[in-house]
């Protein structure tokens, strides 16, 4: 079994998980940084952003030994991403708005077009209707100037230079936007997993396609592409958000999505699932669920078949988000 690392967002700080002869070991970093997204470097799997709940953007460029404060002009981040096609970094936050980085987090610039759009005084965030955030943001791997960014909840954008100006909420997409994705190989297809169900799009983020049929939970949550092909993805969904983010039985499966429908992965999945599978990563054969309990599953035949990863070193209590190197 392959060497991998994996960073992930614990909500109180961040975590390494280094797998080496099929056992996992975890070093917990950044403690006391309520930490809720972050991003590896694609060029560098060294450097890791942190987006923080009142603490802006951390940056480390050592794995996580040492760790630095980016001094993002806003405190709330839900949203962070390096474009894998130029290395520019973008912070999301709330209230919604959208910073952007051209030299590794040294210094910010806001793309104040995000919030010229005519929806805007719609946006609203049902736990705090006062409010919204950017909850994902995609830059495109293949074209440095395609971006997207999801607003929670007010809808899906889409900018074609760089984040400057932006086109309003797509057609066919979700207006509940919890994460998006693009393809790693194949060019210009993109996906959303949102509050009322799935979409993807075939036209670089212009058109969108609802994708639910065939699934009998609608609120989904994560997003993952299989990097072999474009028309297998996976999504974790609940049957609304009450039980997705309340303890107790969240309803939560996690499903796949080929040759145009969707399967119920069961194989050694715990049913009923003991918390929700808040962060998907799809390595092609490798896919890994990681849930909001600080559980970690892997699959090694592409979801067929689960099994519950065991930790050594620290311990994991939660976890919301997870960020694998590029190979």
């Amino acid at each position: 079994m392959e060497a991998l690392r994996l960073y992930a967002a614990t909500g109180e700080g961040i975590a390494r998980l280094d797998r080496a002869d099929g056992a996992w070991q975890v070093e917990q970093q950044l403690p006391g940084g309520a930490a809720q997204c972050l991003a590896v470097d694609p060029a560098d799997a060294d450097t890791v952003y942190a987006g923080l709940l009142g603490g802006g953007v951390q940056r480390t460029r050592d794995g996580g030994r040492n760790w630095d404060d980016c001094r993002l002009p806003a405190d709330d981040v839900f949203s962070i991403a390096v474009s894998p096609a130029n290395g520019v970094v973008f912070a999301g936050t709330e209230p919604s708005a959208l910073y952007r980085s051209d030299d590794g987090g040294e210094s910010w610039r806001e793309l104040t077009g995000l919030l010229e759009l005519p929806s805007r005084p719609t946006w609203s965030f049902p736990p705090r209707p006062w409010t919204s955030h950017v909850r994902w943001i995609a830059p495109n791997p293949h074209d440095p100037d395609v971006l997207l960014a999801g607003i929670e909840l007010g809808g899906l954008m889409r900018s074609t230079d760089g984040g400057e100006t932006w086109e309003d909420h797509r057609s066919g997409a979700q207006r509940d936007v919890h994460s998006l994705a693009w393809h790693p190989e194949v060019e210009g297809v993109a996906y959303e997993a949102g509050g009322g169900g799935a979409a993807w799009s075939e036209d670089w983020g212009e058109t969108w396609t609802p994708a639910d049929e065939g699934r009998d939970r609608h609120y989904t949550w994560s997003v993952a592409a299989d990097p072999d092909d474009p028309q297998r993805w996976f999504v974790s969904a609940s049957t609304g958000p009450f039980r997705a983010h309340r303890q107790g039985d969240p309803q939560a499966h996690v499903y796949r999505r080929e040759n145009g429908g969707w399967r119920a992965l069961e194989g050694g999945l715990p049913d009923p699932f003991p918390a929700m599978p808040y962060a998907l990563v799809s390595l092609g054969e490798t896919v890994l669920a990681g849930l909001a309990n600080g559980d970690l599953w892997q699959s090694d035949d592409r979801g067929d078949t689960w099994s519950r990863c065991g930790f050594e070193g620290d311990a994991l209590t939660r976890l919301v988000a997870l960020a694998a190197p590029s190979s």
